[in-house]
């Protein structure tokens, strides 16, 4: 297994460090713990570092060929997606922003005619919030980021190559699609569920049960 450029860094930072907190990692690197948070479940159940409680993680030396590595890579996304947050392009980023945290989500998925046109994040409502901008007056469809430059999967891919797509373009959710049909030469596409960093870390939190 092939480790992302970050996660070898927070590697070579706990074995000069260790025990180390999740803090202290997130200090080094210049990022948040929630940043972390996946590149850590991924180290820890891998068997490279040790989570140690109320003291810090240290790093292990296992191989990262183990029984959990083989049993993520065995997950298809179907097991573990949920269900989509949407919204149509014309709700207005007041009314978004109050629904993302209603339904306390990171990313919500953007419809046209119940086929997937953009998604849009809590890092793109921040940005419009502290622009000044009225966000009772602007509709989503301005700020979202749109198709094709959305990250997808679909059911059948597996979680752990889920997971490091996740971590590499470090964004929070990837909408799990369908493709309906062509028009014009391009997919229709449908999204049917999606997986977050909170259904992965869900995830690695089972198996590591699973495993004690």
């Amino acid at each position: 297994m092939k480790l992302s450029p970050r996660q070898e860094e927070i590697v070579c930072l706990v074995k000069e460090n260790q025990p180390i907190t999740s803090e202290a990692l997130a200090g080094r690197l210049g990022v948040t713990r929630a940043a972390l948070r996946a590149d850590l479940a991924v180290l820890t159940m891998i068997g490279t570092l040790d989570a140690k409680p109320k003291v810090g993680y240290v790093y292990s030396g296992k191989s990262s060929s183990g029984l959990v590595y083989s049993h993520i890579s065995k997950i298809k996304v179907s097991e573990i997606m949920s269900k989509p947050v949407t919204v149509n392009e014309d709700t207005m980023v007041y009314d978004a922003i109050v629904y993302l945290f209603l339904n306390d989500v990171g990313t919500l998925f953007i419809e046209n005619n119940g086929i997937l046109t953009g998604a849009v994040s809590r890092k793109d409502f921040l940005k419009i919030s502290i622009g000044g901008t009225d966000i009772h007056k602007v509709p989503v469809g301005v700020i979202m980021t749109r198709m094709p430059n959305i990250i997808c999967a679909n059911e059948n891919d597996n979680a752990y190559d889920l997971a490091k797509k996740i971590i590499e373009h470090e964004i929070d959710s990837i909408p799990v699609v369908e493709i309906l049909k062509k028009t014009n030469g391009k997919d229709q596409i449908k999204v049917i569920g999606k997986v977050s960093k909170t259904n992965i870390t869900k995830l690695f939190v089972k198996l590591g049960e699973n495993e004690n």
